[in-house]
């Protein structure tokens, strides 16, 4: 048996976020304990606690830094000199691209529901949202109703979630993504 990481010399928050994630997706946030964390990464459990307190604090953790990836693609976007509608059209894709691109992450940010972190995470996605919100509403001169702006919300997190365990990457339905964003963008120009 290998000798345990020491938690200060080589164990890191990212390493365990990141062999955490996997956890969490493949086997769901009520079966993963932080024993089972610290067992993946050949340490003793409390080194996992010398960075996090409490599984729910490593989820948070994992939800926080996953809405920050996907905000900033939002503010890069929006950084960008382009003509509103290639924005509009930039952002669609973006989000689909992210989702494929990063499907562990999308899973844990919109597809976990667990009691005991909801109320933990609440803030990340609502953050987010309004941020997408208030983006398509300003591209669009305003014409968006909020329930129009929920419904393209809605039809991108669709198309994520079908082929979210259907394709290994976002290249694979580039061309189908691309349709169903002009699809979109000719129903609210």
């Amino acid at each position: 048996m290998a000798p345990r990481k020491s938690a200060e010399q080589e164990l890191s928050r990212e390493m365990i976020m990141d062999r955490a994630r996997e956890l969490f997706v493949t086997k769901g946030y009520q079966h993963v304990s932080m024993r089972q964390v610290a067992k993946e990464l050949n340490c003793s459990h409390g080194a996992i606690y010398y960075h996090f307190k409490n599984k729910a604090e490593l989820f948070y953790a994992l939800v926080e830094e996953h809405f920050q990836m996907l905000d900033q693609v939002l503010d890069h976007i929006m950084n960008e000199d382009l003509h509103s509608t290639e924005k509009l059209k930039k952002i669609m894709l973006g989000f689909i691209k992210f989702g494929l691109t990063y499907q562990n992450h999308y899973e844990i940010m919109f597809l976990i529901k667990e009691e005991d972190v909801l109320n933990f995470i609440n803030q990340g996605p609502n953050k987010s949202y309004d941020k997408f919100a208030q983006a398509l509403s300003l591209l669009s001169d305003g014409k968006l109703t909020i329930q129009e702006i929920w419904c393209i919300f809605l039809s991108l997190h669709g198309f994520v979630t079908h082929y979210i365990r259907h394709v290994v990457s976002y290249n694979e339905v580039e061309q189908l993504a691309q349709f169903h964003v002009n699809f979109l963008l000719k129903s609210i120009l």
